[in-house]
């Protein structure tokens, strides 16, 4: 089963590599699912939740406006797997060529896949199955304000690619 998910927010946590590594926070079915991500892919998250453009287009941006030019859409992003503790996800798209209706289904990283989702307004959506294994109940995060980060939990999945992060 398939539930809709709501971008609680971007903000820093603890990982294996230790504080301060930048975490999106993801809400459904009542549990928080936290995904770790490269700074960079926070930085353009949190520039789409404000609304702020970014002084030139960021990668996102630039591929929002080719798919619109393409006369095509993003229908639904969606976080679909969760494997040895990384997050896989699916961007599905729709064309429409001559009248007809083209589907398309891409493999992205979670993090594009949401930056995406906030760019375009569309669902987004997370499996039981990733929900059952990195859900937490929203009172196992402490704020900022409690003095404390994200706790620390092996389980916490990851999207980056190592070998284009800044880490």
């Amino acid at each position: 089963m398939e539930h809709d998910a709501t971008v609680e927010g971007v903000g820093v946590g603890v990982s294996d590599e230790g504080p301060g590594a930048p975490v999106v926070i993801l809400q459904a079915r009542e549990e928080l699912i936290p995904i770790f991500i490269s700074s960079d892919q926070a930085q353009s998250m949190q520039l789409a939740l404000e609304g702020e453009p970014f002084e030139r287009p960021l990668t996102h941006d630039l591929f929002v406006e080719m798919v619109a030019e393409l006369g095509a859409a993003i229908d639904r992003v969606r976080i679909d797997d969760l494997t040895d503790g990384t997050f896989y996800a699916k961007i599905d798209t729709e064309q429409y060529h001559g009248g007809e209706r083209k589907q398309a289904v891409f493999d992205a990283r979670p993090s594009d896949g949401i930056a995406l989702a906030l760019r375009v307004d569309c669902p987004l959506i997370v499996s039981d199955e990733v929900i059952n294994e990195a859900g937490q109940p929203p009172e196992a995060f402490e704020t900022e304000e409690s003095d404390s980060s994200l706790d620390d939990d092996p389980s916490l999945g990851d999207d980056r690619d190592f070998e284009d992060d800044p880490f």
